[in-house]
């Protein structure tokens, strides 16, 4: 694995981490990228394998001790107003906000390979291969320094890392590029009207099927489990239609999505409401 690639990777998800879990627990926040490699310990760790989509064996891995993910995901919860919560919800939102640190990794890695790119869901609990090379982030959350988390890249990114240094290299010759307007791209009257038309735009996290007595049973403080995974991508439904589905992401204290699949037009007839 070339020490560039790798470098390169863990500096942009250190510069990521941090105001990532700043802006879920409100607590000042510190992340850094270096110092010595270490071997993970996998004991009450989680374990985080993020593809890419990309050819070969080319993921993204995290090794995330106890030290770091409950404390982060506490501090979170508490925010939130739940004082008390159990290692599976803690684990859990640290899920979140992780994903909202390693998912822009997807737009940084296309924007070198100049395509773009939209990362699969995530996988937890995977085996990762030996001898990778892992490399520590360190977390400083309120003033107190947390336990390294550990980032490490696939064996695949070695052939990778010679398409990115050829589709990047210089070209020669003095090739003058010529940008000409798509046919049929010109202005439609009809078209620039139906573009003010306003739609109701709704994000999905997930759905549940109850019995009426469970429904009457719910109370302040409830818990309805839906059936999606927190890596799982949210769908974005435009006037009751699914029409893409993407990752949630915190913008200035707000939720948004960023989009990462736009569905298919056969697949938005069967998910109309």
């Amino acid at each position: 694995m070339p020490n560039e690639i790798l470098t390169w990777l863990q500096r942009e998800f250190a510069d990521r981490l941090a105001p990532a879990v700043e802006s879920m627990t409100g607590e000042p926040t510190l992340a850094g990228a270096g110092g010595t490699p270490a071997q993970p310990s996998f004991t009450e760790a989680i374990v985080l394998r993020q593809p890419t989509g990309l050819a070969g064996e080319t993921g993204i891995w995290l090794v995330v001790p106890r030290d770091v993910w409950n404390p982060i995901g506490r501090k979170v919860l508490e925010s939130a107003g739940i004082a008390e919560a159990g290692d599976e919800e803690t684990r859990g939102t640290f899920l979140e906000v992780i994903q909202q640190a390693i998912a822009p990794l997807a737009q940084v890695i296309g924007g070198r390979l100049g395509r773009e790119l939209a990362f699969p869901p995530a996988d937890l609990d995977a085996a990762p291969p030996a001898g990778l090379s892992w490399a520590p982030v360190t977390v400083d959350l309120g003033g107190a320094q947390l336990a390294p988390l550990l980032f490490a890249l696939g064996p695949g990114w070695a052939d990778l890392f010679g398409e990115l240094e050829r589709e990047h290299a210089p070209q020669r010759g003095g090739d003058v590029l010529d940008v000409q307007p798509r046919p049929g791209a010109r202005g439609s009257k009809t078209m620039d009207l139906l573009m003010e038309v306003e739609l109701p735009v709704g994000v999905s996290f997930g759905r549940v099927q109850m019995k009426l007595r469970d429904a009457v049973k719910l109370t302040t403080g409830s818990i309805v489990e839906l059936n999606r995974r927190v890596t799982e991508p949210v769908e974005v439904i435009v006037n009751n239609c699914v029409i893409a589905r993407g990752e949630v992401v915190v913008v200035e204290g707000n939720y948004g999505v960023r989009i990462q699949e736009i569905v298919s037009r056969e697949e938005r007839l069967r998910t109309l409401f």
